[in-house]
């Protein structure tokens, strides 16, 4: 069933990350209509010299149909 799964910089806290998880999970259910039950949801934190590599694996070099929400920065400017 649906995973989610969340890459991001780190920096934020354990409490952040249960809220985020559980505001996805919430606003999946609601949209695609399945249980809480079948959902999982994960978080990996990076730093910005990791994230080039994250970004570049995840964002540049996947298809563009398969992205929704497209960047609207350079990874490079945090660093």
């Amino acid at each position: 069933m649906p995973h989610i799964s969340v890459k991001m910089l780190q920096g934020r806290s354990e409490e952040q990350k249960k809220k985020l998880a559980a505001a996805l999970v919430h606003a999946l259910t609601e949209e695609l209509h399945c249980s809480a039950q079948y959902v999982t949801c994960s978080i990996e934190d990076f730093d910005a010299q990791e994230w080039q590599e994250v970004f570049r694996r995840e964002i540049t070099e996947k298809p563009q149909e398969k992205i929704f929400k497209k960047a609207e920065y350079d990874p490079k400017s945090l660093l």
